[in-house]
Parts: structure tokens; C-alpha cells; sequence
């Protein structure tokens, strides 16, 4: 693994225990401010914009207090000199819906793009499988 990927990877392992604290903060930290995120609810045409991602966060964190997990499954990571992508999959929901669904993952995308020497995730996309 490059010295690349490897950055790449613990901001992403970060950003994952931070979602699962509950620690805004700390999924904020290493975006940009004109980050675009394709989420799960609404709005569909996107969230733009570091504050607006912000704000997506607090009704997550409320429904993840309930017990839900956020795990990372798998995590592949791509980079080049200044740009990168890496894709996840992830254990996201409450026990009885993993129980219900053991296989079911949260699919994860990243865009990320190196500034004045640091990665820092520029998009985020968000979805799970439609049967």
C-alpha cells in the first residue's frame, strides 16, 4: 500500500469512528468547503457545501443513538498524485434490522483531492441496494 493510500485510509477510519461517536467535528475535518455529498434521504440533487453537510449530520446521529452500528466491511482506495477514490461497504443499522438483513451494507464513495499536501474528501456518496 502507498503512502498515499495509507493517509487515505485512516482519514476514512477516522471519519467512520467519528460518525459512529457522534463527534460532528470530527466528520467534518478533512473536507472541503465546496464538498458535494449524494446521501441516502433527501434532498436527491445533493448536499453543496461544507454547512450544509453539517447540518445533514444531527438526525443520523439521533437515530445511530438507538444502537445502530456504522462498521466498516471493506474499504478499496485508489490514488493517483492529487486525486483519489476509494469505495466501502459498511454494516449501518440497528441490531434488528442486521438481524433481519445480515448481508445488508451501506455502499460508500469518495472523491478526494490532495491540498497543499493533505487529502481531504471532496465528495461523498452514499446509497444502499433498491430490490
Amino acid at each position: 500500500m502507498t503512502d498515499d493510500a495509507t493517509q487515505i485510509r485512516a482519514l476514512i477510519t477516522d471519519w467512520a469512528a467519528a460518525v459512529h461517536r457522534g463527534d460532528l467535528d470530527g466528520v467534518l475535518a478533512d473536507h472541503t468547503d465546496d464538498l458535494v455529498m449524494y446521501d441516502v434521504p433527501p434532498p436527491h440533487a445533493g448536499i453543496h457545501g461544507l454547512a450544509a453537510y453539517s447540518a445533514s449530520w444531527p438526525p443520523f446521529f439521533e437515530w445511530q443513538a438507538q444502537g445502530a452500528r456504522f462498521d466498516i466491511d471493506t474499504l478499496d482506495i485508489t490514488a493517483g498524485t492529487d486525486v483519489a477514490y476509494a469505495h466501502a461497504l459498511l454494516r449501518c443499522g440497528t441490531p434488528e434490522e442486521l438481524a433481519a438483513d445480515p448481508t445488508l451494507r451501506l455502499r460508500l464513495t469518495f472523491g478526494l483531492r490532495k491540498e497543499q499536501g493533505r487529502w481531504r474528501v471532496a465528495h461523498e456518496h452514499h446509497s444502499f441496494p433498491h430490490d
